[in-house]
């Protein structure tokens, strides 16, 4: 089992709508670099901080497990989304998904600022100037230290 963080816009999309989902695909991922990370490393039974970021409170807001691995993006090909690529087709996708479900929120939202002065996290790219990965790899320490700060 791996560990990931997800990054999400909570006004799209947040901790809040997969508690009420259940289970969502992971879609609209547009970043080759994540793209590869999903398509070709994120396995089932990996569990994912759920991150809201481009918001107010910017932090890890919840778990989720991914319940479906890699997938071509279908949202890529359909001209109303806002994920619409021309270049990508069925037969050659470019883009991909995989379904997450939820775990649970996090007792209280764990500030990126919080993380930033974590020692334990230098080495964590979302930490360090200019990161905008949106998919992300998390070690085992990471993943337990920033846990760690829910209380």
């Amino acid at each position: 089992m791996a560990y990931w963080l997800f990054k999400t816009e909570p006004d799209s999309f947040s901790i809040d709508t997969l508690k009420a989902q259940k289970v969502s695909c992971w879609e609209g991922v547009r970043n080759y670099q994540a793209r590869n990370l999903l398509r070709d490393e994120v396995k089932l039974g990996d569990l994912v901080l759920i991150y809201h970021s481009s918001c107010k409170n910017v932090g890890v807001a919840g778990v989720a497990r991914v319940v479906k691995e890699s997938y071509p993006d279908y949202f890529a090909h359909d001209a109303d989304s806002p994920y619409f690529d021309p270049k990508s087709t069925p037969d050659k996708p470019r883009w991909f998904m995989v379904d997450v479900e939820f775990v649970r929120k996090t007792h209280r939202l764990i500030p990126l600022s919080v993380m930033k002065s974590m020692p334990e996290l230098s080495a964590m790219p979302l930490v360090k100037k200019g990161s905008r990965l949106s998919v992300m790899p998390v070690s085992e320490s990471e993943w337990m230290a920033i846990l760690d700060k829910e209380s």
